[in-house]
């Protein structure tokens, strides 16, 4: 049992469990904040377009009713009764669909501005020098073709670095063997 708790307590203490557990709860936060800006601001110019376009109908009335009941008002007329009526709503279903793709939007523009203030797909590449990325822009090169080049000279990079160290780990292999070798010799 302290085996499991001590694995687990290593498990929550890396650093992406923690950032994780931080971005659901900045997330939730955040979530708030974008359905009150699609609710109350965006969805009621929406609703007033569509009362302009349909004549007096917004997202709220519009049903498609399977058993209508009805009921009888104040004034004695007789009206839907939605209550104890069976109906499609379509109008909350093309709402929902409208408000996903207004926080969809939201979201996609707050993390270009974050990308972009840290420098993300700005034009900072990590594995070409200024000069080379002059030469790249000067021979016509767009900033998504001088990524493209930047992330293979990294990847390039990468790779030579790790023949370098498979190759330093085999020739310390060898050489540890080799004085191996001459210590049996010598012991002989």
């Amino acid at each position: 049992m302290r085996k499991f708790f001590k694995e687990f307590k290593e498990f929550i203490s890396r650093g992406n469990v923690m950032d994780l557990a931080v971005g659901v709860i900045i997330g939730g936060a955040f979530s708030a904040i974008v359905t009150a800006l699609t609710n109350n601001i965006l969805m009621p110019i929406i609703n007033y377009v569509l009362l302009l376009l349909t004549g007096g109908k917004g997202l709220s009335e519009i049903y498609t009713f399977l058993d209508r009941q009805y009921t009888v008002n104040e004034a004695g007329e007789k009206i839907v009764d939605l209550a104890n009526s069976v109906y499609i709503d379509w109008g909350a279903f093309i709402a929902a669909i409208i408000n996903f793709i207004l926080i969809a939007l939201v979201i996609f523009l707050i993390l270009k501005m974050l990308m972009k203030a840290k420098g993300i797909g700005a034009g900072k590449y990590t594995n070409l020098t200024k000069d080379e990325v002059k030469k790249y822009r000067k021979e016509g090169k767009s900033k998504e073709e001088i990524a493209v080049i930047d992330e293979k000279v990294g990847k390039e990079k990468a790779e030579a670095d790790a023949k370098a160290a498979a190759e330093a780990a085999a020739n310390s292999t060898e050489a540890i063997l080799k004085d191996i070798r001459e210590l049996i010799k010598n012991n002989k």
